[in-house]
């Protein structure tokens, strides 16, 4: 009877080592989280929502985000800009509304892209006939950012990546 209830202790044991085994293991940290911002900017709740990549110690702009390519302005789904108000951006009105967010990067300036279709993986299936607006803007140089973060303040919003802020006026 001893022997018995060894072999079901030792039975019980093995199986939650292994179920515990699995459950860890499926618990790796996400290489891309997503992550969020929202604040308020004249008079209008402006929030994004964005998957967050790291740099790796790769060259990102103009190798691992091709120059005049459509970028969905972070990682894995695109870019999800929402505003609570109509805005003007870079002096271009935005209607109220959730927008998926995209840019076509070059070495001087920025396309900033703000497309109907909101919910899409990647930019695999962007559609330029979708678009609600576009502005350019010009990148300036900044100190690292190892993620890519985008950051609200009182003028508008910034994309900061690598060693690049691509700032964005909002009125």
């Amino acid at each position: 009877m001893k022997k018995t209830i060894q072999l079901k202790a030792a039975a019980l044991f093995a199986f939650a080592m292994l179920f515990s085994a699995v459950t860890f293991a499926q618990t790796k940290p996400v290489e891309s989280p997503r992550d969020s911002v929202s604040a308020t900017v004249h008079g209008a709740t402006i929030s994004i929502n964005y998957g967050s990549p790291s740099v790796k110690g790769r060259k990102v702009f103009g190798e691992l985000e091709a120059y005049g390519k459509v970028w969905r302005a972070g990682a894995n789904e695109a870019t999800v800009f929402t505003t609570s108000k109509d805005i003007l951006v870079e002096g271009k009105k935005l209607p109220a509304g959730t927008y998926g967010f995209f840019a076509i990067p070059t070495a001087t300036t920025w396309t900033i892209i703000f497309n109907k279709v909101a919910k899409q993986w990647g930019a695999y299936k962007y559609d330029k006939a979708q678009d609600a607006l576009r502005v350019t803007v010009k990148p300036v140089k900044s100190a690292m950012n190892e993620r890519l973060v985008y950051k609200i303040n009182a003028k508008g919003f910034s994309l900061n990546w690598d060693k690049l802020s691509v700032p964005v006026k909002i009125k």
